[in-house]
This record gives C-alpha cells, structure tokens and sequence, in this order.
C-alpha cells in the first residue's frame, strides 16, 4: 500500500482500546512529501497520500499546522478565533527531495521530516526543541471516516494544564479526556466530559512551558500520556486536524504562552465592577416578595452584595422574557425596588422557546426561520422546561441577531445581566422509554445529524454541538451591546467553547454540596482560567444538596477571592443565605464576604490586567513559579494574581493545614503577619472563622475599607496594603467601573514602587478616581521608630502589635512613605 498504507494491527490495537467510537479501520498515515510549495506566509506540502499540510506563523513564536485529509483545504473558519487567522512572513530551505524542510519565521524553527512520513519539531528561539511529532505514531486519518489524529513524543515527568473544565486533578497528564459539552448535573469527581470544552493545553517541563490549541468543534479527545506514557495523541472524529504550537517566546513561561493563545482567540473583557461583588442566587427565589426580602435581609444584616438571580421559576410556564402573573405581577415595581437597594438583578435564559401558536415569541422564530431543523429539513423539537420546544440557530447570524434583539424588553424594565443555561444544548430524553438514561446519553442533547447553518458553513449539529452554548453567549453579549452600547453586557454561560472568554463570564454547573466539590472546585477554577477563561467560580456550597454550616463557611471563604462570586443552591433545599445557619457561621461568612469587598480594587485591577495582557487573575501555584516544582501538583492553594496566596480549608472539622510557599520569596500571613520562607511547607493556624491567606514580600495592592456593596468603591479612599522585605511594587487601575471611556483615556493606573523600607506612589491626576488614603504594612516585629510622608515625620500611625500591621493615613497627592526602624 506504500506511503498510503492503512496502519497495522497493533494500532487498531489501541484504537479499539483508547476510542471505540472509531469503527473505521481505513487508517492511513500522510507518507513521505513529494511536493513544496511556498509563498511569502505559508507552506504547502503534498504527501504521497493525497493529503496536504499547510505550515504558517500567525504570530512571533507561533506555528500552525493545518492538514486536510481530502488534499484540498477548507476555508478558515473558526469561532475560536475572531477575524482572519494572521500570518507573518516566512523563510524556508530545503524541498521534497531532501531529508529536512526547514521553514522559519520571527522566534520559531519548524523542522519537518520529509519520510518515510511527515514528521513536524517546533524549536524555539534558542533552538531548543519545544515539541516533536512521534515517528512510532505519525499524523494520520481516516478518509471515509472523516477522522484525525497526531501524536507528539513526550517526557515521562512532562505536566500539562489547562482543557477548560474537567472534573480532573491539577496536571492532566496520564489523563484521557474527551471535548464534548454534557449536561451533567451532580458529577462525580472524573466525570468526562461536562459542561465546557477548551482544546487548549499549556505542558510544563523543565521549567519551560509551550502551549498547543487544537481547533476542531467535533468531538474531539486528547490521550495525555494515559495509554503510553511516551507519547500525548490528540484528534477528533470529523473536519481537518487545525492546530497552533505557542512557544512562548524566549521566556517560555506559561504567562507567555497563554498570552499567545489570548491574542489568538481573545481576552475576556473588563466586566462592569458590580459583576465582581458577592451574588446571591437558588432555584428559585419566588414569589416577588421574597426576593425583595432577601435583598432587605442583605442590607439590614450589613452583610455585602451586590447581585440576585432569579431562576426559571420567575417565567410565565418557563417561556423566555417572559414574567409570571401570578408570582411576578410587578416586576417592574421589584426592579425599581432592588436598585433602590443598589443591587442588580440577573435573569436566567434558556435557548428552548416553546412550541406554541399563542407564544408570540415562538411565531416570531417560525416566521423569521431561525430554528435548528432536522436532516430532513423540518423544525427540530425536543423538551426541556416548558415541554416541546424549538431552537435558535446560534450559529446563524440571523438567529444571533434576531435572539439579541430580544433582550429588549427585559433590559428596558430593569434587568442588569443574563444567564444562560441549558445551553450545551441539553435536553430531557424520552420518558417510560424501557432503557436506563446514562450520564452522556445522546438523548440528553440534539440529533446529531440535526442541520445548522453554520455561518454560511452549512454542517450537522456533530460538527457545531460544540459552540452552540457559545454561540448563545455571544447571541446575548452582543444584543446586550447594541441594546445598552453604555454599559458593559454581563453574561453568564453554562456551556462555551474555546473563545467564549469574549462574551461571557463561565461556573462550573451543577456540582454537589460536598467536601470533595470544594476541593475539586480549586483545580476545576485555576485550570479553567489558564484555558483563557478569566471569569470563572463555582456555585458556593454546592448546588445539588445541602451543605453543613461548616462546608458553607469554608465554601464562601474559598470563593471569596475567585472571580466569579455566588451563592446557588437547587430547588426544595434548605435556605443558604449568609445568615441561614445562626448567629455564630452569620459573622463568619459575613467576614468572608467582606474580605471580598476589602480586595475588589486589587480583583478588579487584575482583571483590567487581563484584559491587555491575557494574564487572568485566579492562578494555580505554579503558574507564577514554574522554577519551583514543588509547585506543579498543589490541587488545594491558589493565587490571586502574583500577591495574594490562599490556601483553603477543604476537609471537614480542619483547623490547621499543611501550606506550601512558593520559592522566590517571602511570604506574609494576611492576618497577623507571620512571616514564611518561600520553599517551605508549613502547618498553619485555620480557624473556622478565617481563609488562610499570605501576601508575598514586595507586594503592594490596592484595598479598601468594607463597603456594602460595589458602587460605595467610587467614593471611598483606597487602602495601600504593602509586604515589606524584598524590593518590588505593584499597580491600581481604576475607571468609572462601566461604561466603555476607559478605552478612550477616562481611566488611571497608579504605580508603586517598594525599595528596603521606602515606598513611592507615582499616581497621575485623579480625574475623580478615589485617592489612596492610607497605608498598611503586614509584618512588621515592632512600630517604626518613625514615619516619613514627602520627607515629614507623621505621628498619627498606628501599630497592631497582635497583626503586626502598620496604619499611616496619608495627605491628599502623597507620593514618598518611609519607615526608619
């Protein structure tokens, strides 16, 4: 068979073992090039099977390598990368007859191997090897098919993070994993796949990093190691095999990696700043009364928020935008009364309208023909909520634009934000149907051969399932937009796709009120956020059952510092507000919330950080440290940004845990100060009614005093909070917290810069942006002898001698603090 010669037995060995949806044994690998094509940005190569591969560099140190099966390439179309795919200029040496093509472009070396099959080693901008395609298990597909594949030589030792949102523990590795959004409610721990899929990985090795993107909206999977440890394989049952190589540069580190993947497929916008305050929602607060209760009981108690949902129960027999007369007469009234109260209201939306001539939202659709159809072209039904319904074509701008629109009459009434569920797209399966309904059941979603217009890609629901929640997020982030251009849209997804950074802030679903969710949901968050999703939390306490007061507490403390922040619980459990558990867990968890509110200038800065770097604010350990391989396997601490390091407690009846300390630095206890030495594992103090929290040494963030909710921000001086020991600094964004003037100059950041015991703050004119007012140091063994602002002793600082804190209260335009001890 030559070149084009199916795999041997041995392979289908494998197959049959690692993916027995392959049912094919019409395998082939691409044999050796026999043709080099080339232009100023792309290499073509001809393979003795009648594939092609196209070689390209859509940015500095990075490489796509785009193979089509059929020997004709389709065209670009991606909805994981908005716009045209870049490319940059290229130089190559060598042709089909030598035993190397060496194409190369600006920090990035390709080696491809010319027989006897194409083989693909990505070297860096020193000329290390960052990735290599084994030769044992050569690129190949399946033509009748449809299927992809390549595999990559890999280290016994090398780690990789990232995938989006598995159910897994911190590295991936020895993992297999399957890209397939799932409604999946009450996982287990494993559980394979769930709600969102990102074929995004960052590998760690050495200390150096690389990422690898795999764009294909089909089922795809990825083998880490699991079924031979000296090889990762990667592919997917339908399209082409479309995938990115980052580098990431001279550095290597994964911060550059996955800022090349951000500036690929996008950052998550700045949110509107109430989005980050503390939300309180369950399935479902009913009737009308009992929300504004609630909001009153939030206020009454001084206890912060700033948002409440209200689930499918505030709708008129579970039909979208609309209110139910009976439990929601007024909801305009209820509005208008909970922004009295300064808290914003989210609504959630699901994509199935219901089928019904009265419906006129319904009507609207048919006639419009903006409903997913069957293979044989009829409008797809299937029952969720309101029974029978039929379904927005997201992939359809028409759809898009025509389900945008219909937010409408909800924003004009009062409501801030929207939630989108149910959007996997899941559905309920048939009723007395004689079978068991399993966990990935195919009846829990679309037929596959349901058609979608794809954009003007025509395809079957196999090809686009993927991005249909997605496309829901982005049906609703741009209505929002055009409906209210002045305000940042708040949208939250249950399901998405690689890009749905873009249009949405993502939780991870149905999880259980259980110790093992809490401590699942540290690497579940800090995964899903280096996938390039910075908007991410998990429901506190769990959604399905209900948590023991101690779980609640330690839950809301853990989730206090991630950036997505909300209580949830499912329908005919037990009350779970702050205050549901007595007078004693009430403190504690109104504590936890305040901590909240007290770091919110430095959250929020990071996430305008984010937004033009790609740097997302919830980190795991070694994300920052990836000298230090201690690191790589912590699953129960987390960063928020480079300062602030919280280790909660995730075992009931806990009060002390074991910390590890990234090297590096030092490290500072939030609360009173102690000092650890970085490299360390220590066991630290935890009680019940605090987070276990460290700053490192050299930080300076932004804080401020408790607030009741967000918007108090604006007119309360800031807080300087500074770890002395080591030289370094920090930064403060701040803007109006909505609205979009911060992209035309209407913002500041202001700089700090720490050297031994000085502290300078360089900030630009204020233009109404609240002031830094005071300065706390954490720390220190003794007061200062004295404190000098701009050169003048100050006698007004206060020492706390049982938090080792330091309080200076600085003049209007301060710039120079120094301690003389």
């Amino acid at each position: 068979m030559g070149a084009a010669r199916a795999r041997k037995i041995g392979r289908f060995g494998w197959l049959l073992c690692a993916m027995p949806f392959y049912a094919s044994a019409a395998w082939q690998s691409l044999g050796s090039i026999e043709k080099v094509e080339t232009d100023a940005d792309a290499v073509l190569l001809d393979t003795a099977s009648g594939a092609k591969v196209q070689l390209s560099f859509p940015a500095a140190g990075v490489v796509r390598v785009h193979m089509a099966p059929t020997g004709a390439l389709a065209p670009d179309h991606s909805y994981a990368i908005p716009g045209t795919v870049p490319r940059i200029p290229l130089h190559v040496e060598g042709g089909a007859g030598a035993a190397d093509v060496v194409v190369a472009s600006e920090g990035v070396r390709v080696v491809v191997r010319t027989r006897p099959n194409v083989g693909i080693a990505v070297y860096d901008a020193d000329g290390a090897l960052v990735v290599d395609d084994d030769p044992a298990r050569p690129m190949a597909f399946d033509r009748d098919a449809g299927q992809i594949e390549v595999s990559k030589r890999r280290d016994p030792v090398e780690l990789y993070y990232g995938f989006g949102e598995k159910a897994l523990p911190m590295s991936r590795h020895q993992q297999y994993m399957t890209m397939w959004d799932s409604d999946t409610p009450a996982y287990l721990p494993g559980t394979d796949p769930i709600y969102q899929t990102i074929p995004f990985f960052i590998a760690v090795r050495g200390g150096k990093s690389y990422g690898v993107f795999f764009d294909n909206t089909y089922r795809s999977y990825f083998d880490m190691g699991k079924t031979d440890m000296s090889r990762y394989t990667f592919g997917a049952n339908g399209s082409e095999l479309d995938y990115y190589v980052f580098t990431g540069g001279r550095t290597r580190s994964p911060a550059a990696v996955l800022a090349e993947y951000t500036a690929l497929t996008g950052r998550g916008p700045l949110p509107p700043l109430w989005a980050l305050g503390y939300q309180q929602s369950r399935y479902s607060y009913t009737p009308q009364a009992r929300v504004l209760e609630v909001a009153r009981t939030f206020r009454e108690k001084h206890i912060p928020a700033d948002v409440i949902y209200l689930d499918i129960d505030y709708m008129d027999g579970f039909r979208i935008f609309t209110w139910s007369p009976q439990t929601f007469p007024q909801p305009d009234a209820m509005l208008h009364a909970l922004h009295d109260e300064h808290f914003h209201a989210v609504t959630i939306v699901d994509p199935g309208i219901k089928v019904d001539p009265d419906f006129a939202l319904y009507r609207a659709g048919r006639e419009r023909g903006v409903f997913v159809r069957t293979a044989l072209g009829d409008e797809l039904h299937a029952t969720v909520w309101p029974g029978t319904c039929a379904f927005p074509d997201f992939t359809s701008p028409k759809a898009r634009e025509w389900f945008g629109s219909l937010y409408a009459g909800f924003v004009q009434q009062g409501v801030d934000g929207f939630w989108n569920d149910m959007n996997e797209p899941a559905t309920f399966p048939p009723p007395n149907s004689g079978r068991p309904i399993l966990v990935h059941d195919p009846a829990k979603t679309f037929p596959l051969d349901a058609v979608h217009d794809g954009d003007g890609a025509p395809g079957t629901h196999a090809r686009y399932h993927n991005v249909f929640g997605m496309q829901m997020a982005r049906a609703t982030f741009e209505g929002l937009a055009k409906l209210s251009p002045e305000r940042r849209p708040f949208v939250l997804t249950r399901a998405g796709f690689a890009g749905v950074q873009r249009y949405s802030a993502v939780w991870t679903g149905d999880n259980v009120a259980s110790w093992t969710h809490l401590a699942l949901s540290i690497p579940m968050l800090t995964n899903l956020s280096i996938s390039g999703v910075p908007f991410v939390g998990a429901d506190v306490g769990g959604f399905a059952g209900a948590p023991t007061a101690d779980l609640y507490t330690r839950w809301l403390q853990a989730a206090a510092l991630t950036p997505f922040f909300r209580t949830h619980a499912e329908i005919n459990t037990p009350d779970r507000e702050p205050w549901s558990y007595g007078d004693a867990h009430e403190r504690m968890n109104r504590a936890a919330i305040e901590l909240r509110y007290r770091v919110l200038p430095y959250l929020y800065t990071l996430f305008a950080d984010e937004e033009t770097g790609g740097e997302p604010p919830l980190r795991p350990l070694w994300f920052d440290h990836v000298d230090d391989v201690e690191t790589y396997l912590v699953e129960d601490e987390f960063m928020l940004g480079d300062a602030l390091l919280a280790a909660p407690v995730v075992r009931a009846g806990d009060v002390k845990r074991k910390v590890y300390f990234p090297r590096g630095s030092a490290w500072f206890d939030w609360w009173d100060g102690t000092r650890h030495e970085g490299g360390t594992r220590v066991d630290v103090d935890a009680p019940l009614e605090r987070l276990p929290l460290f700053v490192r040494a050299g930080a300076a963030l932004p804080t401020a005093p408790v607030v009741q909710y967000s918007g108090e921000l604006a007119h309360t001086p800031l807080i300087l909070a500074v770890a002395l020991g080591a030289d370094g600094g920090g930064h403060i964004y701040e803007d109006a917290g909505d609205g979009y003037a911060y992209r035309h100059g209407a913002s500041r950041t202001i700089r700090i810069a720490l050297h031994g015991d000085a502290l300078h703050i360089d900030a630009p004119p204020s233009r109404g942006f609240p002031e830094i007012g005071a300065v706390e140091v954490l720390g220190l063994d003794a007061a200062p002898a004295s404190v000098r602002v701009d050169g003048k002793s100050v006698a007004g600082f206060r020492y706390d001698a049982a938090t080792r804190r330091l309080h200076v209260d600085l003049p209007a335009g301060a710039r120079d603090v120094v301690l003389k001890r």
